[in-house]
């Protein structure tokens, strides 16, 4: 068979590797993986604005590369994701230093020691798009001030990005104004505390000359912090670590450290599970479409870890920032999720502190409660609450009935059940059951007994669109309100 070999064009490749979908904090993060990998144990990272001719430079203590090894460390793709890789690998596709650098900016020049030596490449996009090549310097260009003496000893890296057209808007019409390139750096260095917040216990990172402190989303030091029973799934024959956690109410917390606490999305989305590759977080505050965020499951956040053996079961993509559940483990991991989000529903309903063993706390002073079963869940108010039974002990039989037909309605009226909207959707066949119909009879009967002249059309569409009684078609009301009711107007 007839072949011939086709090479992709430079430039329009360059500019789609440019695209693939970073953002600031999550290219950084990626630059900062390959020090990482590089044994580095120390990583700073110098932003510098420069009236927005500004560049990154990134410098490690790490192994180094010879030249030999940092030539194919700049060559697009010069790894096959689909190899085996070290044990703590951070790395999967050999693209991350590239793509990411690229994605900040139009030049990436990379100066490396090894063993005393030293070695240095340089893609300059502009020079690429224009001769339409792969030309890779092999010396530092002229116009770049950079020290190799800053590589203290005999190994390490410098990582040196400019021409910061998508960072800073360098030679741009929208040139990022001071305040907001170091607001920019404000959030990555929370970012970077967040994914690198395992490993910062062994490595120092730092920016502009600031360490890195983690943050942990558990909240582990906390005493009331409550971190359920470690569970193993297998995948295929490897090992998936699920750890759960239920943090406490919020009322517990002083307003500096519920703010702190409350991460870089916010209480309510910072919820979900916590997914980790080698110990890196990869992915966080999301329940990939098992359930919706609400605020009463905002306490939950499940910590999943998995090894770079797993990396095509969860779909890594080039970024390291999005994974997808395997299909194989979802019903696992939602029954996990589904008993603690139960767990913070008590928490947060009831203001009470998780047990270590799992027990669920109701005060009998409460005056809502959780009903629940395997399908539904609703509150209801504490009909056993001694002001409310005080109450009704003063009351007489029809007074009484008229009252509980009012704590009914608010049951059915609360926030929570009203943003179940699957009840809200009308039924084909409907099957009323004893109490609800029991519920429009006393209603309807209290508006007609009241004196208000209403027909049955009027009793009977407003019944329809009370809560709770949303997915019941009108004629069915009707139907129950003919039957069951004695009216004393003209309809």
């Amino acid at each position: 068979m007839d072949e011939i070999i086709t090479q992709p064009s430079a430039a329009p490749v360059i500019q789609a590797l440019r695209s693939i979908g970073y953002n600031s904090q999550t290219a950084i993060a990626d630059l900062i993986d390959n020090s990482i990998d590089a044994k580095a144990n120390k990583i700073s990272i110098d932003f510098s604005y420069n009236e927005g001719n500004g560049s990154i430079k990134i410098t490690d203590d790490g192994i180094g590369m010879t030249e030999k090894e940092l030539q194919i460390a700049m060559t697009i793709g010069s790894k096959d994701p689909r190899d085996k890789r070290e044990r703590e690998e951070l790395g999967r596709f050999g693209m991350g230093l590239k793509t990411a650098a690229f994605f900040l900016g139009k030049r990436l020049t990379v100066i490396s020691k090894k063993n005393s030596k030293l070695s240095v490449r340089c893609w300059d996009l502009d020079y690429v798009s224009q001769e339409n090549e792969w030309l890779l310097y092999k010396s530092l260009p002229s116009d770049i001030e950079l020290d190799a003496n800053e590589i203290q000893g005999d190994n390490g890296t410098i990582i040196f990005i400019d021409k910061l057209d998508r960072f800073c808007g360098y030679r741009t019409n929208n040139i990022v104004k001071s305040s907001s390139f170091f607001n920019k750096i404000n959030r990555i260095q929370k970012y970077l505390e967040l994914v690198f917040h395992l490993l910062l216990t062994d490595i120092q990172l730092n920016i502009n000359d600031n360490q890195l402190l983690p943050w942990s989303p558990f909240l582990e030091e906390n005493p009331r912090c409550y971190e359920g029973e470690v569970q193993y799934l297998q995948l295929n024959g490897k090992k998936i670590i699920v750890t759960p956690y239920v943090l406490p109410h919020p009322s517990t917390f002083n307003r500096k450290d519920y703010k702190k606490a409350a991460g870089i999305k916010g209480w309510r989305d910072q919820q979900g599970f916590y997914i980790y590759r080698e110990n890196r977080l990869v992915s966080y505050g999301d329940w990939f479409g098992l359930f919706s965020k609400d605020a009463i499951s905002e306490l939950v956040r499940i910590k999943i870890e998995f090894t770079n053996e797993s990396d095509e079961e969860w779909k890594l993509d080039i970024k390291k920032s999005t994974v997808n559940i395997p299909e194989d483990i979802k019903e696992a991991l939602g029954a996990i999720a589904k008993y603690y989000r139960q767990l913070s529903h008590e928490i947060m309903l009831y203001k009470t502190r998780a047990s270590r063993t799992g027990d669920k706390v109701k005060g009998s002073l409460n005056t809502w409660e959780l009903e629940s079963d395997d399908n539904i869940s609703n509150y209801i108010i504490n009909r056993n609450h001694p002001v409310l039974i005080h109450i009704l002990k003063q009351l007489d039989s029809n007074i009484k009935r008229q009252l509980n037909l009012y704590i009914k309605l608010i049951e059915l009226g609360s926030p929570n059940n009203l943003l179940k909207t699957e009840s809200m959707v009308k039924q084909e066949n409907q099957k009323i059951d004893e109490n609800q119909k029991k519920t429009i009879v006393d209603y309807a009967e209290i508006i007609v007994n009241s004196g208000i002249k209403i027909s049955l059309d009027q009793i009977s569409e407003s019944i329809s669109l009370m809560s709770g009684f949303e997915s019941i078609d009108v004629h069915t009301i009707k139907n129950i309100l003919k039957k069951d009711v004695s009216f004393n107007v003209e309809f």
